[in-house]
């Protein structure tokens, strides 16, 4: 068969550099190729060596994450990981982000995102049972932080409410640093049984490959060059490269594809994500050793008109590559048809070992598939340490305003108030399975449809750590989703991460991800919690100016009676007991930011060890059943994390330690407040235990008493709390 002519080689190399490719990369692809390419070739090329594809940047690092554990079945490499959860089940995860999208286009680039992860999830075979998200907006006062935030939860409430999967739960932070590129980053958490895992190895000589799903048009072409590349002030001009998303295809995606999984018809399947038709059909063929060819003339379309080029980088939404076993094309066909999605035979799998593109009788790509991936360009990009901060405690900085005053202004902060506002525009309960919702405990619970065993799930990160020591911020990251879990009452058991930086090719940045890289690690092995999934966002910035480094961590843990979960509302009357030491670390608090107006310091340490041996405590009295609520003590300190069980019980507290600020806002690690009948066996258990414990005083009545003499009325906290971001929001 005839082929294309190739790109004059002037032209070529004007596009190679518009595609992201740099002058020795395109070398190296022409050497692969031995010619110069088509338009089509130089696109696979571009796309497949894209920051966002290829992990140029970030691979090397990635590698000192531990992946294995005995429960661990699926690490990274799949669509997403998977572990055992007991009674022959098995849970599958991942949070992947949807950043620049989700500043050029709120709406659809969330939309698009959650889309996106929950492909990623049912792909391995999963039916979806949660959402979470991680979102970070610049100054909320600002008129376009308004707008995007408005977009981005609008965009996420109505895709996960109209495909039929709850939003369970997320975190937001504001922070000036994300004003011209917010984060948006998807989790999606689902359930299987652990002897039917679907993989994207594609293995078959002659082996159809199948594309199910919506049709291809030509929104999101090159989404993924410009998801690898600094934003300017050109963004509006991007807007073609954000996907548009239809929850309604996707729901009847996820009941054809489990329907079909319930049969053996499937070899492989993958989603067709950033990169579309190139980066499925490359990894499947690749993963399997096989090659594979595909015919442009079969891909159903929804434009007229479009060349192979467009088709095979287009990121339209909704479809899905597999490839099945012979004979059963007419079987998935017929179920692909009934629940009237676009069904097509668009190419077999050969013993070539290339990719060939074909596309109206002409050949348009035809690449060697093993060297597209070992010869992907492979940095060790230059490092920068962050310069160690001064240690800030009490006596450092003096307090302006009282405990009062202060506990009613935390509260009241961006960082600290009620997000009901946000969550409120999500469907937390649909499924019927939802235990714990936003704002009821630590982590949200979803129990498992058919069984008394639950899921355990958080997103987590302190960006604010992360800056200013970024190995102490990525431990802290995940030692604080491993205390969420715990908090409930689950055993912590793997992670996804979603590592949020700027520009890899400034040597600050790239010595902020791997000193995050280096903290995540280590906690990760103190505390038997080993990363499965994740994904890799980086050159967040515009005009120059880089996002704080944000690796966010997804945690999800098991709890095998969903009764047995605690969550933050207290009962009348009971003993409220701190675990964990405070020395009052004020460095990086929001104290700190929001009363004395200073962000400086460095964060609180992260000692590992008391980490463990804390949270271990406290699990084992929450599943003994001596525990009313707990709560982990983190952004605010002390007395916030006291307030923030009260609003959610609208019981009151009198404490009775005396304390200075530091004391109660400072920020210090691996501690628990938790609401117990019987205070004084917990004080001896904990005594027993060699854990670290003090008596914090009583719940009851409808204030909470702080000594000195001061009382806040648990009404007025609440008032206060909820209504900052209904005011900011209002007028968007």
């Amino acid at each position: 068969m005839a082929s294309v002519p190739p790109l004059a080689p002037e032209r070529a190399r004007q596009l190679a550099a518009e595609f992201g490719l740099k002058p020795d990369e395109y070398a190296r692809a022409l050497g692969i190729l031995g010619r110069d390419p088509t338009l089509a070739e130089l696109g696979i090329f571009s796309v497949m060596w894209s920051e966002h594809c290829s992990y140029k940047s970030s691979r090397v690092w990635l590698k000192e994450l531990p992946t294995k554990a005995p429960w661990v079945l699926v690490g990274p490499g799949e669509n997403a990981g998977v572990i055992e959860i007991g009674e022959g089940l098995a849970a599958v995860f991942k949070m992947e982000s949807h950043n620049h999208p989700s500043f050029i286009e709120p709406y659809n680039g969330a939309a698009t995102g959650v889309g996106g992860i929950l492909r990623d999830v049912f792909t391995m075979g999963a039916r979806p049972i949660a959402n979470l998200n991680a979102l970070r907006f610049g100054d909320p006062k600002l008129p376009k932080t308004r707008q995007v935030m408005d977009g981005v939860v609008r965009g996420i409430g109505g895709y996960g409410n109209c495909v039929g999967v709850p939003t369970v739960g997320g975190e937001v932070n504001f922070h000036p640093a994300y004003n011209g590129n917010p984060l948006v980053n998807a989790m999606t958490v689902g359930i299987l049984k652990a002897d039917r895992i679907f993989t994207a190895a594609a293995t078959g000589l002659g082996n159809a490959v199948v594309y199910v799903g919506s049709k291809t048009g030509r929104d999101g072409i090159h989404g993924a060059t410009m998801s690898s590349a600094e934003f300017s002030e050109d963004s509006e001009e991007k807007r073609p490269t954000v996907q548009i998303g239809d929850p309604f295809a996707e729901k009847l995606l996820i009941e054809a594809c489990l329907e079909l999984m319930a049969t053996d018809a499937i070899v492989a399947i993958q989603d067709m994500g950033a990169a579309g038709l190139t980066s499925s059909g490359v990894e499947m063929a690749g993963k399997g050793g096989m090659g594979v060819e595909l015919d442009m003339d079969h891909v159903p379309q929804r434009e007229e008109g479009m060349s192979a080029y467009e088709m095979m980088l287009s990121e339209s939404q909704e479809r899905m590559l597999m490839v099945l076993k012979p004979g059963r094309e007419a079987l998935a066909e017929s179920i692909f048809r009934k629940w009237e999605l676009d069904f097509a035979v668009i190419g077999r799998l050969t013993d070539t070992g290339r990719i060939v593109i074909k596309h109206k009788g002409l050949v348009e790509a035809d690449i060697p598939l093993a060297p597209l991936e070992s010869e992907a360009p492979l940095y060790r990009r230059p490092t920068a340490e962050t310069p160690k901060l001064p240690v800030i405690v009490t006596k450092d900085v003096a307090d302006p305003v009282g405990l009062a005053a202060a506990l009613k202004t935390l509260v009241a902060s961006p960082d600290l108030c009620s997000r009901r506002w946000i969550w409120d525009q999500y469907d937390a309960q649909v499924g019927g399975q939802t235990a714990k919702r936003p704002g009821q405990a630590d982590a949200a619970v979803v129990r498992i449809e058919d069984h008394v065993r639950a899921l355990a799930m958080t997103t987590d990160c302190t960006p604010r750590y992360c800056q200013a020591d970024p190995e102490a911020g990525g431990k802290q990251a995940v030692a604080e989703a491993w205390r969420n879990l715990t908090a409930v009452g689950a055993l912590p058991r793997a992670i996804t991460d979603n590592m949020n930086f700027g520009n890899p090719e400034k040597p600050e940045i790239m010595g902020q991800f791997a000193s995050a890289v280096r903290g995540m690690a280590a906690a990760c092995t103190a505390l038997d919690f080993p990363v499965i999934s994740g994904n890799v966002s980086l050159y967040n910035e515009t005009e120059g100016k880089a996002i704080l480094p944000t690796p966010a961590i997804g945690g999800v843990g098991v709890l095998e009676d969903v009764a047995q979960a605690v969550g933050l509302a207290m009962p009348q009357g009971a003993d409220l007991v701190l675990i964990g030491e405070t020395a009052g670390w004020l460095g990086q608090s929001l104290w700190l930011r929001e009363i004395a107006g200073r962000e400086e310091g460095a964060p609180p340490p992260v000692d590992l060890a008391a980490e463990r041996r804390n949270g271990d405590f406290v699990r084992t009295e929450i599943l003994a059943g001596r525990v009313g609520a707990c709560h982990d003590c983190a952004d605010g300190g002390l007395l916030v994390t006291v307030a923030e069980m009260c609003m959610a019980s609208g019981v009151g507290a009198r404490l009775t330690p005396t304390g200075d600020h530091g004391f109660w806002f400072g920020e210090d690690q691996s501690r628990y407040v938790l609401a117990v009948t019987d205070g004084a066996a917990l004080l001896a258990a904990a005594k027993s235990a060699g854990v670290p414990a003090l008596a914090l005083g009583r719940s009851g009545g409808n204030t909470l008493e702080i000594p000195g003499g001061d009382a806040i009325s648990v009404d007025e906290l609440t008032a206060a709390n909820e209504a900052t971001l209904p005011e900011l929001m209002r007028g968007t």
